[in-house]
């Protein structure tokens, strides 16, 4: 699916559901608590990476009743990958005195925990939130902040035993890891976890910004890997078509967390639907906003997973899906 990006200064601006005109209204607590609630979003990525799950979001508002200029607003701002902007952001919009604060990944999550104790926060793509400290338990947690879980345990073992089965003979595999993105840790702990048992030997490779990504790719083919397992980060999926492009140019197979990449030329993904996890996000929203405290709302696994291919990238690497992993995937890109 192709998607257009917005030219926008800092990408700060307020945009009111269903496609309003912009403004910059002067919202005071008043404002949001009495005359209708003001939900403050933001997100690691760029507007254009993020479309996809913000529309989720936002459509998911709408079907609970929540309409644009009448009974809610909404503030978005968004990060374009660079998590060094994720607190002045938060700071931002903690300044607005909003009702709820919705995060669309673990650290803008922990940055507006560390910004407030007050504001109700739910977390639409979380990792490890007992690790990080944000909540007591995924049963409880017991503060301010709930959500929903990105991944599971087991999902870096399925994701490159998926991997091994269209690279055959595979046993070298490069990770991106972006240092800067604290969820990349937890993950990358459980690439290393499923790699051992699969006797794959990992090669990470740190990016920590756009610029270092052509160096990282002449490093994986000068350790002559086998292909690329890329973590779920904000800045790797708004830089997915350069990955893409990079790989390709590589000769390097990519496995992925999110569709996103697969449909921006990357050759497959196994993982969550973030869009439902911004749906259910939206339905925490409403259950907050109607006076349920988000510390009594368990954490929730995920509910979806996809399995995502593209076959016009296997040929471009000379390398086929076979006919039972086509039929598993949940969608083909030709």
């Amino acid at each position: 699916m192709k998607r257009t990006s917005l030219p926008l200064h800092r990408r700060e601006f307020i945009t009111l559901l269903g496609g309003a005109g912009v403004a910059w209204p002067r919202y005071t607590a008043a404002q949001s608590s009495i005359e209708r609630p003001l939900v403050a979003f933001l997100s690691g990525g760029s507007l254009e990476a993020a479309s996809h799950y913000v529309t989720g979001f936002s459509q998911r508002m709408q079907e609970l009743g929540y309409v644009a200029g009448r009974n809610i607003s909404v503030v978005y701002r968004y990060a374009d990958g660079d998590m060094g902007r994720v607190p002045a952001l938060v700071d931002e919009l903690v300044r607005l005195k909003p009702s709820i604060m919705v995060a669309a990944n673990t650290e803008v999550a922990i940055a507006m925990t560390k910004a407030t104790a007050a504001i109700p926060i739910v977390a639409a793509n979380v990792t490890d939130p007992v690790a990080f400290g944000l909540v007591v338990s995924h049963a409880r947690p017991g503060g301010n902040v709930t959500g929903i879980l990105p991944t599971l345990d087991t999902l870096p073992e399925k994701q490159l035993a998926l991997a091994a089965e269209v690279i055959r003979g595979l046993a070298k595999m490069g990770v991106l890891v972006n240092p800067r993105f604290q969820a990349n840790a937890i993950q990358r702990q459980g690439a290393e976890r499923a790699a051992v048992a699969l006797t794959i030997k990992l090669v990470p490779v740190e990016v920590r910004s756009p610029d270092d990504l052509d160096a990282a790719f002449q490093a994986m083919a000068r350790e002559r890997v086998g292909g690329v397992f890329v973590l779920q980060d904000p800045m790797f999926l708004t830089e997915r078509r350069r990955i893409a492009m990079l790989a390709i140019a590589a000769q390097l197979p990519t496995m992925f967390g999110y569709r996103d990449h697969v449909e921006a030329g990357g050759l497959m993904s196994y993982g969550v639907n973030l869009r439902a996890n911004f749906r259910r996000a939206a339905d925490y929203m409403d259950r907050i906003l109607k006076g349920t405290k988000p510390g009594d709302l368990p954490v929730e696994l995920p509910t979806k997973f996809e399995f995502v291919i593209n076959m016009k990238t296997a040929k471009a690497l000379g390398l086929t899906f076979p006919l039972s992993m086509q039929q598993l995937a949940d969608q083909v890109i030709e």
